[in-house]
């Protein structure tokens, strides 16, 4: 009876040790199809990591340490961080940090920065290049605007102490209600006061707020992909468009221009900007900010959007640009340097037409501007060619970051892949 019960202990022992492994563990190893990922002649994806969740933002170390931001707890947090010990290109280590969720991080003057829904922490990095105190951040922002729709708050810092941080509208067009055939628009739009645009914060603040920060740029709708130009020293944003044109309005919009408008838009933001949600949005087929049809409109008249901020690039509708990177490397060919990448999630709300998206993107700059067609980059993560839904689709693009050796890392938030984008004539 002894032995039995000295081998039962063994057994339970082994099979505790296994399920913390399978629990904690970042599960590098994986089968997912690396060379399924479609890029131009002479790069070359791996995968980093693999199965980590819900990985929005990353954010990669001058040391090869990379911070990634989840949508979902994991162990009870909401930060991992990967490391590769072996130098064989796959992070084999991994420790959890933050008790909550979110999409932005970022580092800056040896600070991690991170946020929550509605909140927005740092973390000080020690002598070894590592946080400090994982357990004890400080919280610079608090109190913004969650109400669950479009409430992630990505975040970048410029470089003279300042933080921006996106507060998304939680409505699609300001409706009375919204989403809701024959609603009008209301008038002045009460949600612009503290949502629908970027404010800026100090990045060395505590407990900062509304009454702290200031509205950087309004009228704009979510804005989940940012980055700071150091060519420009300035913000460029990604913002997501309105929907439902052809559902609210069919008597103005059939499914193709539904699905088509309005654009997705890249804007290079100045303080005071206004940028026209909800009152405007931009059509770039006609290349003009039109009047909503909440506000008025038709489709083709300009009305009050005479003078709004428009878009240095306009992208199809409905693909989700969800982030942005300025590539300021050397290890990819001289065309990208100083170029934008950008994310797209993929679509949702392009029915009954197939969803799109599902990619990278990179736009050509040449000092400061936009230098030439965009083009697709790197494509294929959705794995099929036809998606109805974008949960059919395999992986959604996410985050984006450079590496120290140039490389560009991409996240996805579908099942938590973390890919690193080489070069090689």
């Amino acid at each position: 009876m002894k032995k039995l019960l000295i081998l039962f202990l063994g057994i339970l022992s082994i099979i505790n040790v296994q399920t913390v492994l399978a629990n904690d563990s970042t599960v590098v190893k994986t089968t997912l199809p690396v060379d399924d990922i479609k890029l131009p002649p002479g790069f070359k994806a791996t995968i980093v990591a693999g199965k980590l969740g819900r990985a929005r933002h990353l954010v990669v170390n001058t040391n090869g340490d990379i911070y990634v931001k989840l949508e979902r707890l994991r162990n009870g947090k909401g930060i991992v961080r990967l490391r590769d010990t072996n130098g064989d290109g796959k992070a084999d280590d991994s420790m959890y940090f933050g008790n909550y969720v979110g999409t932005g991080i970022t580092i800056k003057n040896g600070y991690l920065y991170a946020s929550s829904n509605s909140e927005v922490f740092r973390y000080k990095l020690n002598e070894k290049n590592e946080v400090a105190n994982p357990d004890a951040p400080e919280k610079i922002i608090t109190g913004l605007v969650d109400q669950r729709t479009h409430n992630s708050k990505s975040i970048v810092l410029d470089n003279d102490g300042n933080i921006y941080v996106n507060i998304g509208a939680p409505t699609n067009a300001c409706q009375v209600q919204d989403r809701t055939k024959g609603s009008p628009g209301q008038e002045p739009c009460p949600i612009l006061e503290k949502a629908g645009g970027i404010w800026q914060f100090k990045a060395d603040g505590k407990n900062q707020s509304y009454g702290e920060g200031v509205r950087f740029a309004t009228g704009l709708r979510n804005v989940v992909g940012l980055d700071w130009n150091g060519q420009t020293n300035s913000l460029f944003v990604m913002q997501h468009g309105r929907d439902q044109l052809s559902n609210l309005y069919p008597e103005m919009f059939n499914d193709q221009q539904s699905a088509e408008l309005p654009a997705e838009e890249m804007f290079e933001l100045k303080k005071g900007a206004d940028c026209g949600w909800p009152y405007c949005y931009y059509d770039q087929q006609q290349n003009k900010k039109v009047l909503a049809p909440e506000y008025g409109g038709d489709g083709k008249q300009v009305g009050r959007c005479e003078g709004v901020t428009k878009p240095v690039v306009a992208f199809p509708g409905h693909l989700a640009p969800n982030g942005l990177l300025f590539y300021t490397g050397s290890l990819f060919p001289e065309k990208y340097k100083n170029g934008a990448f950008i994310a797209f999630h993929g679509s949702w709300n392009r029915a009954p037409l197939p969803q799109k998206g599902f990619f990278v993107a990179f736009v050509p700059f040449k000092d400061g501007k936009p230098s030439g067609e965009w083009e697709i980059f790197a494509d294929n993560f959705a794995g099929m060619e036809n998606i109805s839904s974008p949960g059919q689709a395999e992986y959604r693009p996410c985050g984006l970051s450079q590496g120290p050796d140039g490389a560009l890392y991409v996240s996805e938030d579908a099942k938590g892949t973390i890919w690193k984008i080489t070069y090689k004539p």
